[in-house]
């Protein structure tokens, strides 16, 4: 099982994102860019990223969600718990 650094599985904290429109066919503003999202949020590395497209560029790329992002949904999970 992966753990993020919140100590909770990465599992949980992905679902989460999804529901909170981080998922796929979607479209995101983060880090003053557009994009459209390709997948639904996934374990990478100790964190949890997106398979996106610039709709400025149109380049595919794995982008890792906000730090700010992960922390808050991990976080209430753990209150949840």
């Amino acid at each position: 099982m992966i753990s993020s650094h919140f100590g909770l599985p990465l599992a949980e904290p992905c679902a989460q994102i999804k529901k909170s429109g981080f998922r796929a066919s979607q479209s995101v503003h983060l880090y003053g860019e557009e994009f459209e999202v390709l997948s639904d949020p996934f374990p990478n590395e100790i964190e949890i990223a997106i398979r996106v497209r610039s709709r400025r560029t149109s380049q595919v790329r794995h982008l890792q969600l906000p730090a700010t992002l992960n922390h808050r949904v991990s976080s209430s999970l753990r209150r949840a718990a």
